[in-house]
Order: structure tokens, then sequence, then C-alpha cells
């Protein structure tokens, strides 16, 4: 068994880190609070973005705009793919970071894979928000772009539309021919999943499962039947509708892995707490045994002592 003072050291190095981890988590939970209220303040204009994107893209027949058109691939040519990998800048989140790193190898690979078979070759380039993700994808042998640095937190649409303009230039030059985001999404207060979307080429499909509503005749409000005249043409609100679908987007999944990066945290945190409180427990066991043990030693040596003297 081990001495009293050292059960009383334990104690107090476990109550000094209970304090820090609830300390921890009560900041979490705000930050959490305050971005989703964010993403919920701007979320019905971006909905609004993407139905009629979506709604479009299905009325107007065939559009030339080369962010809907998958480009060809042919044996022997180069496909260069983009991953834009939303990680978080601090550690103490659970499995949050580690997940979203598995989800973007295991995708590069598959990536690799299929275009093996086919007889193209496979180049990509990371572009990683947050410090965690970043370190541990060069750890496990991936390059990272060094000169890309965006933060993760307390996110802002000025930020998202930087990216989403870097994004568009490199796709428009041909450096890029797909670009992928990998972002932890919310699915409920306590469940959350990391998911890649296509960002363009655009996949309405995706689009729909990020920003519609979901119904599957999501889109502006028109009568069954009704055409819609576009000002001054189509592919004109087409491009408007693309720039700032892309920057809702992106906006969108930045707030999002803020977000869950702090409910993680602050699940970690309350995990943390609660082993602390059990461990708090047993050490208060041991350290009223403790004590009772050097009492009755005590007592034992006064005993002896009289005995003795007698």
């Amino acid at each position: 068994m081990e001495s009293l003072n050292d059960i009383k050291k334990r104690i107090k190095s476990v109550t000094d880190i209970s304090q820090m981890t609830h300390a921890m988590q009560l900041v979490s939970a705000s930050k959490m609070r305050k971005s989703k209220i964010q993403h919920e303040k701007v979320s019905p204009f971006f909905t609004l973005c993407a139905e009629s994107l979506m709604e479009l893209h299905r009325s107007a027949g065939d559009i030339d705009n080369p962010f809907l058109q998958m480009r060809e691939r042919k044996s022997g040519t180069t496909w260069k793919i983009a991953y834009f990998i939303l990680t978080g800048d601090q550690g103490l989140a659970g499995a949050y970071n580690n997940n979203i790193v598995k989800i973007a190898e295991e995708h590069i690979q598959k990536k690799i894979l299929e275009n093996a078979k086919k007889s193209i070759r496979t180049e990509y380039k990371l572009y990683v928000f947050g410090h965690v993700g970043t370190e541990k994808l060069k750890k496990d042998g991936y390059s990272v772009d060094p000169d890309f640095s965006f933060p993760i937190t307390n996110p802002t649409y000025y930020e998202a539309r930087n990216v989403a303009n870097i994004i568009r230039a490199k796709y428009l030059s041909g450096e890029f021919d797909q670009v992928y985001i990998v972002y932890t999404k919310m699915e409920s207060a306590i469940s959350m999943k990391p998911v890649i979307t296509r960002l363009v080429p655009i996949d309405t499909k995706s689009l729909k499962d990020s920003f519609a509503s979901g119904a599957e005749d999501a889109g502006i409000a028109v009568e069954v039947g009704a055409t819609v005249d576009y000002f001054p043409n189509a592919n004109e609100v087409l491009s408007f509708l693309i720039d700032t679908g892309l920057n809702a987007v992106m906006y969108g999944a930045m707030v999002e892995a803020f977000a869950c990066e702090q409910t993680a945290r602050m699940q970690a945190m309350d995990n943390a707490n609660r082993n602390a409180d059990e461990m708090m427990k047993k050490l208060t066991i041991e350290s009223n045994r403790a004590r009772q043990a050097r009492i009755t030693n005590e007592l034992n040596e006064i005993v002896n002592g009289a005995s003795q003297v007698e």
C-alpha cells in the first residue's frame, strides 16, 4: 500500500487536472454553441442558393460551364486531385483528428487504385486546416502544401471565400481535375461523422445532401409546368450561383468542423472528468485505509511501549 503522503499527492494532482479539464469543457461548450448559432443564421441563404442551383441545372438543359462538367480521363494521362482537409489546431479532442486523417488517407489510396486499373496516373495535393492534421499526415508520409495557412478556429465567411477563390482559380487553370473537401459533419447533438464531399466538378447530389432541404423536388418555389426567365441569361445566373455555392459549402464545412471539434473536445473532457471522479473515489478509500493503518500502528506502538515499562 502507498504511504499516506503519496496518496495525498496523487489526490492533489487529480484535483488539479480535473479543474483544468472542467474549464476546457466549459470553454468548448461555449465555442460550440456560438459556432452553431453562426451557422444557423446564414444556412437559409445557402440552402436557397443550393436549391436554386439544382433547379436551374434541372430546368435549363445543357449548360456549358466547366464547374459542372467532368473532364475526360484517358489511359496514360495524369489525374490531378486536391484535398482540403479540415482538422483541429489542438488535441485533447478524442479521436476527432485521427478519424479525419484516416478517412482522407483511405480515399487517396482508393483513388490511386481506381485510376491505376484504368492506366491513369494519380497526383494529389493536400491542403490542411489545423496543425494536428498537418503533423499527422506528414508523419504518415504524405506531402502537405506548406504555403496553405488558414485558421480553423472561429472561421469567417471571408476566409471561406478566399479558400474558394483559390479552388476556382486552380481548377480553371487546369492545376486540379477534381477537388474534395474532408470534414466532420454533425448528425446530431452527440453524433459526428467524417465525410468527403466533391467540390468541383459540382456534384448536385452531394450539394443536395449537404445544403438542400432534402426533398426530392427541392428547388425554388415555382408552379408545376411553369417556366423561369433568367436575367441576363441562364449561364450568368448559374455562374453566380456556383460561386456563391462554393463559398457556402466551404464556409458551412469550416463552421461545422469547428463546432464538431469543440463538441468532441467537450465530450473528451467530460469523460476525463468522469474518470477523475472515479479515481478520486478510489484514492479517497485508499487514503482512509492508509490513515487507519497508520493509526493502528501508532496504537500498537503505544501499547507495546506501555507493556515494556510495566
